[in-house]
């Protein structure tokens, strides 16, 4: 694990370490990242909810044509 403190590469700010995971040999592996920038005067600013792009655990996602 890695425990080093993620900051937004705008702003600098502290962000919040997220949990992402990827397939690595068949198998899912976690990965933490850094999360979206919090801080409303910084231009990568993201607004509650925004970070989420796929559906709900579970639910098929909509395909966007």
């Amino acid at each position: 694990m890695d425990s080093e403190e993620h900051v937004c590469p705008v702003c600098g700010q502290p962000v919040e370490t997220v949990v992402k995971r990827h397939k690595t040999l068949g198998a899912w592996v976690p990965v933490w990242v850094a999360g979206p920038c919090r801080n409303p005067e910084c231009e990568a600013y993201a607004e509650p909810g925004a970070e989420r792009e796929k559906g709900a655990p579970g639910k098929p996602v909509e395909k966007q044509s």
